[in-house]
């Protein structure tokens, strides 16, 4: 798609597309008009035949949207993929906007033949103070396993018994991605968070780190929904320009609803990625104790796919004084991996060069409350990351739900500027863009760590691989 009409000469932008029933495939998106107006644009593939759908034909009723009465002529964007509503059974589709007090909030329109679009007079969710809504998206979980197991859900699956819908938006403000979980109403077509203090924007985010402008789309093969993220780099404009590139995907992760918690998502690698899986190493039963590190020998560690196992010895330190304890917690504002504490932090190190000058920590990082209750973070510390200074080098993270008896587990994925992470099987994710100088190619190493001051930890299960590449060639009709 490239802009070349009035209608989007300024910029071709966020849209999504919807298979209807007939096979046919519609595409929307956001175009930028020669005026700067932001409208809404149709296009179908040229070829529907082709795999790939590589060319498309934009429609002659373009625009078929444009800001309605209310709406900013630079405030209305991205519209999401359509569903079906069981009520009327026309379609629906959702698109980001703000109001004139900075309240973001997600309109809906509704139509038969994608074309024509009528407004609906109430919006789907409005939430004060959270700004631009951009790339929303909105679509079905099954909460209930024993009526549907862990699968994906269709976009256009209604509301009823062990279905929630997820409403997620990009705010503009921050650049991160909110999502809450809640109930559609079919036929008001609102939505209701399952609770108001995590509502979209104020709540749960998809990502702690460097992650933003996400979609997700229904895989009926695998009946799966997967989810893409756009990561944006932590270096300079001017190191982008000279390099000729910047920002990538993430891997792609599968979304399912966590039935164990009740109140979040779990994000997990798509299982193609054990695909790259090559030589893997597995240790079991290291002991990290108080102010150690541990390297561990897998050769080459530029390219990793992680999963790590930690039980943490708590009720020694229970005895202690809580009075001695730390009250609260906050990744972002702590000393790193580098600070001290009773419980925490410890984890991995990666991206990590032989003398530690560099490298990437991944930690966990246990709180004793005054009620005597645990709560645990996970965090993603880039202090140390590289010797190169035109860097942002945040420490990123956030609290993860850890049920009774649940031991301590992370998956991360290392690819040279990138790691992802995945805590206690997806409940909270970190991704951060790392630029070692030094911990590169055959000088990248991995180790254990344990900073806390006060407690013992096991590392139960470690197993590494070295990963692939995935060499992506062009598609070939004749493979």
């Amino acid at each position: 798609m490239v802009p070349d009409h009035w209608y989007d000469i300024n910029g071709v932008w966020s849209g999504s597309a919807t298979q209807l029933p007939d096979g046919r495939i519609v595409m929307l998106y956001t175009g930028s008009t020669e005026d700067g107006v932001q409208v809404q644009l149709l296009a179908e593939p040229a070829d529907p035949s082709d795999p790939l759908l590589r060319c498309w034909v934009k429609s002659e009723s373009n625009p078929i949207l444009v800001p309605p009465p209310g709406i900013g002529l630079t405030d209305f964007r991205d519209p999401t993929t359509a569903w079906l509503n069981p009520t009327d059974k026309a379609w629906r589709i959702a698109i980001g906007s703000k109001d004139q007090e900075h309240a973001g909030l997600a309109l809906v329109y509704r139509t038969k033949d994608f074309v024509r679009y009528d407004p609906l007079p109430t919006l789907m969710r409005v939430v004060s103070g959270t700004g631009m809504w951009e790339c929303v998206d909105f679509y079905p979980v099954a909460f209930d396993p024993a009526a549907s197991g862990e699968v994906g859900l269709d976009t256009s699956v209604p509301p009823g018994p062990g279905v929630k819908h997820v409403l997620k938006t990009s705010l503009d403000d921050d650049r991160h991605d909110y999502y809450a979980i809640g109930t559609y109403d079919a036929e008001t077509d609102r939505w209701t968070p399952d609770d108001e203090a995590i509502d979209v924007g104020i709540g749960l985010r998809y990502d702690y780190g460097k992650f933003y402008a996400s979609k997700t789309f229904y895989d009926p093969v695998r009946r799966r929904r997967v989810l893409w993220g756009w990561i944006g780099e932590s270096d300079s404009e001017r190191v982008d320009i000279l390099k000729g590139w910047s920002s990538l995907q993430s891997i792609p992760r599968s979304v399912l609803m966590d039935t164990k918690t009740g109140s979040n998502l779990l994000q997990w690698p798509v299982v193609e990625v054990e695909n790259l899986r090559m030589r893997g190493k597995r240790f079991d039963g290291l002991a990290v104790q108080p102010g150690s590190v541990v390297p561990l020998d897998v050769g080459k560690a530029t390219q990793l796919d992680i999963e790590a196992v930690f039980h943490v010895d708590v009720d020694a330190s229970a005895a202690r004084s809580v009075a001695g304890a730390e009250a609260s917690y906050n990744c972002s504002s702590s000393a790193g991996a580098s600070g001290r504490g009773l419980l925490g932090p410890f984890g991995l190190l990666v991206l990590a060069d032989e003398g530690l000058s560099e490298q990437t920590a991944v930690y966990f990082y246990l709180v004793r409350g005054a009620d005597g209750k645990l709560s645990t973070h996970f965090c993603q510390d880039a202090f140390r990351s590289s010797k190169a200074n035109d860097l942002v080098k945040p420490v990123y993270g956030s609290s993860v739900p850890v049920l009774d008896g649940e031991d301590l587990s992370v998956r991360i994925l290392v690819d040279h500027s990138i790691v992802e992470s995945f805590a206690q099987g997806g409940r909270t994710c970190i991704t951060s863009r790392v630029y070692p100088t030094k911990a590169i190619y055959d000088n990248a190493r991995v180790f254990l760590f344990n900073n806390a001051t006060s407690v013992n930890v096991t590392a139960k299960s470690i197993k590494i691989w070295e990963l692939n590449s995935a060499y992506i060639r062009p598609y070939s009709n004749s493979l």
